[in-house]
């Protein structure tokens, strides 16, 4: 069985992420989140869809980067 490398249980249906020559071992979606997924310079949200980025900083809607100073970001066309 693999070991998660967020919270140590050891599972026997545990999964890998390959990301920028790295391997990852995960058991759930929620502990691949906590570590991989980029967090919210504004608000701190982990960012699980479509995010928003500017100036090496990540966001996870156009408000929030707004709030940051980048009015030029939108949610949408």
């Amino acid at each position: 069985m693999a070991v998660c490398e967020v919270c140590n249980n050891d599972y026997d249906m545990a999964f890998e992420v390959r990301a920028q020559g790295a391997v990852h071992v995960f058991d759930s979606l929620e502990c691949a989140a906590q570590k991989m997924a980029p967090t919210c310079t504004n608000c701190q949200c982990r960012i699980l869809g479509h995010g928003l980025q500017a100036d090496g900083q990540f966001f996870c809607c156009a408000h929030c980067a707004r709030r940051q100073g980048f009015a030029q970001l939108v949610d949408h066309a």
